[in-house]
């Protein structure tokens, strides 16, 4: 016969979990108020239809450049993270263009699953419906490695070369680090998913800018940082994050004679495997800037290291404006 458990106890444990509700009830109207207290951010760019839906893409430099910039952000970013790297290219006369991926930032949700093979046609697709021909220099964030990878295989003849900027790589997959980080990486993405989705996150609004972003840009960051519907969406992609790899590994390296640029932040070893891209090509370029993060490499401070990543390709490439 099951034994009831002491009223004293059951007592207690009534006690804990309302003063559970009310601490994070406490917490999510917190968080409600500093959003809706805070400044408003009309989202920059354009709305680009793909086929029924649409992506934000911002594209910033001149209009008649010969060729062109496409960044990917990392897992987890939007358009908004390449805000200040925009800027300095465009103050070199380069003309760039980011986005947000399906179901992050602005950008409509696509179908699922959002893997490799959903990245490529969802950037071709947008390419085309914007016009531009090309050729295209592709730079590539964290997890967007495998993108920028995809691309350039299945379309060589359009692409000048790849900046790699604290990139994973698609090989890294079968690292035993690797796995275990993944691991991690999905308990992050599905936790993320639900707190964002109840408002857990709201509260660290002001937290969420950790790039560098010039300052009329940061409300935008934040304010994607805190959503649940764009925490539902890296999520969704995060998960994916082994299958996009395999999809990469299967359409094959990059060609020896594409130029390929790996911008590395923090003090990596020297034999780190994330430089395997630029020792495979015959136009490799390497960059370690010891003092940057994973974020703020791509901010004010430490952009000029992507931005001469740029130029090695163009320069290699003879693609310069």
């Amino acid at each position: 016969m099951r034994q009831a458990l002491p009223t004293p106890y059951l007592a207690r444990m009534v006690k804990f979990l309302v003063g559970v509700v009310l601490v994070v009830g406490a917490w999510i109207a917190a968080g409600l108020v500093v959003v809706a207290t805070a400044a408003h951010a009309k989202p920059r760019g354009e709305f680009v239809d793909v086929g029924g839906r649409k992506l934000r893409v911002v594209c910033e430099g001149a209009a008649d450049a010969r060729s062109s910039i496409w960044l990917e952000h990392g897992a987890f970013g939007a358009a908004t993270d390449f805000a200040a790297l925009q800027q300095k290219l465009a103050a070199k006369g380069l003309r760039s263009c980011a986005y947000d991926r399906a179901g992050l930032g602005y950008s409509d949700a696509g179908p699922a699953p959002r893997d490799g093979d959903a990245a490529l046609a969802d950037l071709e697709a947008l390419i085309k419906a914007k016009g531009d021909e090309g050729p295209y220099v592709l730079v590539g964030h964290s997890m967007a490695g495998l993108h920028v990878r995809r691309f350039a295989t299945a379309h060589p003849d359009r692409t000048l070369g790849v900046v790699l900027v604290d990139a994973t790589t698609p090989e890294a997959i079968d690292d035993p680090r690797t796995r275990k980080f993944l691991g991690v990486f999905k308990a992050v993405a599905r936790t993320g998913a639900v707190a964002g989705s109840i408002g857990l996150t709201k509260p660290l609004y002001y937290w969420a800018e950790r790039i560098g972003l010039p300052q009329d840009r940061v409300t935008e960051k934040r304010r994607i940082w805190v959503s649940g519907r764009h925490a539902r969406g890296a999520a969704a992609e995060g998960l994916q994050w082994e299958r996009a790899a395999r999809q990469a590994i299967a359409a094959g390296p990059l060609p020896r004679e594409m130029p390929v640029a790996v911008i590395l932040a923090g003090d990596r070893a020297p034999d780190s495997p994330r430089m395997g891209p630029a020792k495979a090509s015959a136009h490799g370029y390497f960059e370690n800037v010891a003092a940057a993060t994973h974020t703020s490499i791509l901010g004010r401070t430490h952009g000029d290291a992507v931005v001469r990543g740029v130029e090695h390709v163009l320069a290699v490439a003879g693609g310069r404006p």
